[in-house]
């Protein structure tokens, strides 16, 4: 019987030995709630709103958790425990505003989708319509048709413009400037393009253009050229680094059964690194796919379809969704104008979010078989 007793104390003992020291699990919930608890007291105390609660209910729980962890495990966990919540902190706080952006487009913008908004256009949509849909609670008028075919085609030459010019252009610094003056300049004016803002480029473009074809004109190939700036770039920066990671022992081996340079970098280098050129691209052409202000000044705005580059105005998604909320087409009756906005931001992310999922997919597809796969 004795013997059970010093048995069950020692165990005790040495439980209690090993758990010293240590904060029970409880600790750190007890705390968020309680910093949950005060800071809507505190919230209450002024203008109670969600955004203020959450403000000080984190701002308590990441001055009190720690101070409750140090208390127990001591300043080196305390301070551990510090910037563990920080980072948490921090990456809610990097979340909210995009979840906030998805779920208002998502509640603003799927109410206007539908076949014919996807199918029509602006074409006859007077003012007098948009006030007869209000007071009578119809479907919203018009459609965004000629905004997707305007950002689909000033896109697409967008990027058979710059992709060619990006990737050459960088072969030419990785592979035949070794490091001379010329590569240098190169490398510090493609790093000066990248912080251009884009209006700079549309305003380029118009210019350009207009010297050529006179002032004020307007088109959706001057566009294309905008975007291009501004695509190049990044198509340089991406392609770059993907062929600067390519050992060098590749190279050499071509070189060593007698391939010229040119074919090497065709039949080696280039598939080594495509997966990640190809990303880039993708990434490159996301980019620009939602940049509004060079296409103000470049392409201006139609509400009919336009196929035709080279001919007239043409109309995109951002500026679309600009003409929408800055100049409504019932002043008196914004509202069918909002929701087409709405509507076309929601297409544009759509835009984005399928680019860079397709991005991923070809990372994936064209990534170098290991051995293992």
């Amino acid at each position: 019987m004795s013997i059970s007793t010093q048995s069950k104390s020692s165990s005790s003992s040495q439980r209690n030995t090993l758990t010293s020291g240590q904060r029970p699990k409880w600790l750190v919930p007890v705390v968020m709630v309680g910093a949950i608890v005060v800071g809507a007291a505190v919230s209450a105390l002024i203008t109670f709103s969600v955004a203020s609660w959450a403000i000080f209910a984190a701002v308590l729980f990441l001055i009190a958790a720690p101070i409750a962890v140090t208390s127990i495990e001591g300043s080196r966990k305390g301070s551990d425990a510090a910037l563990t919540y920080v980072v948490y902190a921090a990456f809610i706080l990097a979340v909210v505003p995009l979840v906030s952006v998805i779920w208002t487009v998502l509640a603003r913008g799927v109410p206007t989708l539908s076949i014919d908004f996807l199918t029509g256009t602006m074409g006859g949509i007077t003012g007098l319509i948009d006030q007869r849909a209000v007071a009578e609670g119809g479907a919203v008028p018009g459609g965004v048709l000629q905004a997707i075919i305007g950002t689909l085609v000033i896109t697409f030459w967008a990027t058979l413009f710059s992709v060619p010019i990006g990737l050459l252009t960088a072969i030419y610094l990785v592979e035949y400037s070794n490091d001379g003056w010329l590569g240098k300049v190169v490398t510090f004016l493609v790093d000066v393009m990248t912080g251009v803002p884009s209006i700079v480029a549309g305003l380029f473009a118009s210019a350009l253009f207009g010297l050529i074809l006179g002032p004020n004109t307007r088109m959706g190939i001057i566009g294309a050229i905008a975007l291009t700036v501004l695509m190049i770039p990044t198509v340089v920066k991406a392609t770059e680094e993907m062929l600067k990671i390519v050992p060098n022992e590749l190279r050499e081996a071509s070189y060593a059964l007698g391939v010229r340079k040119w074919r090497t970098i065709l039949k080696v280098v280039i598939p080594t690194s495509i997966s990640g050129i190809a990303s880039g691209v993708t990434l490159a052409i996301a980019r620009v796919i939602g940049e509004t202000a060079p296409l103000l000044v470049t392409v201006g705005f139609l509400n009919t379809v336009n196929w035709n580059v080279f001919n007239d105005w043409m109309s995109t998604l951002p500026t679309f969704i600009y003409q929408q909320l800055m100049r409504p087409v019932a002043p008196t009756a914004p509202d069918p104008s909002t929701d087409r906005a709405w509507g076309a931001a929601l297409i544009l992310i759509v835009f984005v979010m399928l680019l860079n999922l397709i991005a991923r997919l070809i990372a994936q597809a064209f990534a170098p078989k290991t051995a293992g796969r």
